[in-house]
């Protein structure tokens, strides 16, 4: 497999269980340790379901998925053609403090996605959201 993976997507959840097999199997590959592959999973599990359900709303759309690995840090590129949206910076704050039964349900997806990575961009470019994030090694 090299270095990177590449993964083009259906905009349909049936996504999600692609990507967790395939970055699974590139993981293993590049010896992971458990917990790396954990909060890359989650990782491209919750802004996967954000694309889908929210940036597409519907199937019949595509969306990318590159993962680089290298011994200091892994990279993750996500690419979609929905509607402009910068989840660093629109993403509503999620009510943290506020007691279970007080707190909507849904909301902290983007929370704990910027929890778990070390570095995150946001940028429009050619008519496509572009989100890089790294989780260093």
């Amino acid at each position: 497999m090299g270095d990177r993976l590449s993964l083009n997507l259906e905009s349909s959840l049936e996504a999600l269980g692609q990507i967790e097999r395939a970055v699974a199997e590139f993981g293993a590959e590049h010896e992971w340790p458990d917990d790396l592959l954990f909060h890359v999973q989650l990782t491209l599990d919750e802004l996967a379901t954000n694309v889908i359900n929210h940036g597409y709303g519907a199937s019949g759309h595509s969306f990318q998925i590159t993962v680089k690995s290298n011994p200091e840090a892994v990279q993750i590129e996500l690419v979609d053609e929905a509607r402009p949206f910068d989840p660093l910076q629109n993403a509503p704050q999620p009510a943290i403090d506020a007691g279970v039964h007080e707190r909507k349900v849904g909301g902290l997806g983007v929370y704990i996605v910027k929890e778990l990575m070390d570095e995150l961009e946001y940028r429009r470019e050619d008519g496509k959201n572009c989100l890089t994030l790294v989780k260093k090694r």
